[in-house]
């Protein structure tokens, strides 16, 4: 009987079982663990595309057992592979009389090769008629009962690797996730950007408003940051004359956790001299729509229910007018600083000491009223100045920046400008983010000297583009959670 169908045995008692049996093979010079390599030929989707070329062809392949079914003198069992599942004939006539006893001494979770050739069963399922069965790896842990699986959400994160065994949409995400990310390289490379990799520590935080993460280096006795943005660099690099280039990494956030949230992330940003954020926004459309296109085989996808149309054709609007759209108040008539915080106080919007100007509580009111219902793909475009320090102005009214965010189920998905490249009004911007942190503003900037050198060395007129890929990928993959697209999330130990 299979032992995952015994779920009253005591579970010491099953590891000691199986420890003992690990000692029994090790007893008569059979150790697995001594097995360096193994010469597998196919893979489960190898057989089942290829039946026709295969059929009565020996085969050589390898996975875990998943299923064992005794019958006497022949058995059939089941091996999963990174691509699927595959049955396999065992008989004691092919196989021989002893090994044939160690095959059913096998546990569920054991890796195994079996060597056969290609066959269907009376019932017309492919299957592997096993002609050399051998114990590659002994699993020492029962796997979680078959019927029920691994449910509990926390331990699913903790033991991912348990959770790829035994949960096969869990598997299927993350060979998504992989795709995604590859076709994204695709599209850009073949626009012509050039994948770059900048520096992980810094002695600066730049690039976005976000507390960060703090380490040391010993031998320079320096405090140093996990980056919060490669944004700073990445231009550095449209100075030093490459007109596209991309990044795809981590970034590290020392901020709360949820389920849009996680303290390391994977993120993307592009930048391409010459154009600008509109520029942007159609390269940001094209790439949500073709990875929906080309990995999904559809741009209308449906997420936790609720029906997206990703197709080309996003609406535009300035945050401006979204909110008046939302709520009455049109703050192209509100001037100064004390009217935005008079209307503020009449719709109950908070705002602190700080942040407390016009373009501060124009965004608390885009978050207050408009940001959760922007279901369908919006650009919110011409951001505040105040929110925006690393982003070029608007001709047309220096208080607003050329800027979009681009929301999709109601929240934020990429964060995308024309970059200022004026390295006067970037060093006044910096010295306002630097009053900021003083004041006791912990997302706030440092100053960045090198980069003003920089610009005063000259950027090009430049589009930047950054997507959070997690936020992304929980998208296309209609996962709730973001620790749901992360192999390995960030969690508390237990004990």
């Amino acid at each position: 009987m299979e032992e995952n169908m015994q779920p009253e045995v005591d579970l010491n008692e099953l590891l000691k079982i199986r420890r003992d049996k690990l000692a029994e093979l090790q007893n008569k010079g059979e150790d697995p663990f001594e097995i360096t390599k193994f010469n597998r030929t196919h893979t489960s989707e190898d057989i089942f595309s290829n039946y026709d070329e295969l059929e009565e062809k020996d085969v050589v392949i390898a996975g875990r057992l998943m299923a064992k079914r005794i019958m006497g003198k022949a058995s059939f069992c089941h091996i999963q592979d990174m691509q699927g599942k595959i049955q396999s004939y065992v008989s004691i006539n092919d196989i021989g009389e002893e090994a044939y006893k160690e095959f059913k001494n096998y546990d569920l979770g054991d890796i195994v090769g079996i060597k056969g050739f290609v066959f269907k069963t009376k019932t017309g399922e492919i299957s592997v008629h096993a002609k050399e069965i051998t114990l590659l790896a002994k699993s020492l842990r029962p796997l979680p009962e078959k019927y029920h699986g691994l449910k509990d959400t926390d331990l699913r994160y903790r033991q991912r690797y348990v959770d790829l065994i035994v949960n096969p949409e869990t598997k299927k995400t993350f060979i998504t996730r992989s795709k995604i990310i590859k076709e994204l390289r695709r599209i850009l490379d073949d626009k012509g950007y050039m994948e770059v990799e900048t520096p992980i520590l810094s002695t600066i935080v730049s690039g976005d408003a976000a507390r960060p993460f703090i380490t040391h280096h010993n031998t320079l006795n320096l405090d140093m940051y996990l980056r919060i943005a490669p944004e700073l660099y990445l231009k550095r690099l449209i100075v030093g004359g490459f007109d596209k280039v991309y990044e795809i990494g981590r970034l590290f956030r020392n901020e709360g956790m949820s389920i849009k949230h996680n303290p390391e992330f994977t993120n993307i940003e592009l930048y391409s001299a010459y154009e600008d954020y509109h520029d942007m926004m159609d390269i940001a459309e094209e790439i949500v729509s073709t990875l929906a296109k080309n990995v999904l085989g559809t741009t209308k996808i449906t997420y936790q229910g609720v029906d997206i149309d990703l197709t080309p054709g996003w609406k535009r609007i300035s945050m401006i007018d979204s909110i008046k759209e939302a709520t009455g108040v049109d703050f192209n008539t509100i001037e100064t600083d004390e009217e935005a915080q008079k209307i503020a106080k009449e719709k109950h919007v908070e705002y602190d000491d700080i942040k407390n100007t016009r373009g501060h509580i124009i965004n608390a009111f885009f978050e207050e009223f408009v940001e959760e219902t922007l279901i369908q793909p919006t650009f919110i475009i011409d951001y505040p100045v105040e929110i925006s320090p690393l982003t070029k102005r608007k001709k047309e009214d220096k208080r607003l920046t050329e800027r979009f965010e681009m929301f999709i189920g109601g929240r934020e998905y990429g964060n995308a400008y024309s970059e200022l490249n004026d390295p006067i009004d970037q060093y006044q911007r910096f010295l306002k983010q630097v009053e900021a942190k003083n004041k006791g503003d912990e997302e706030a900037g440092m100053m960045d000297l090198d980069f003003v050198n920089a610009l005063e060395i000259g950027l090009p007129p430049t589009g930047g583009l950054g997507i959070g890929l997690d936020r992304l990928i929980m998208l296309l993959t209609d996962s709730a959670s973001i620790r749901d697209i992360l192999l390995f999330p960030t969690m508390k130990p237990l004990g």
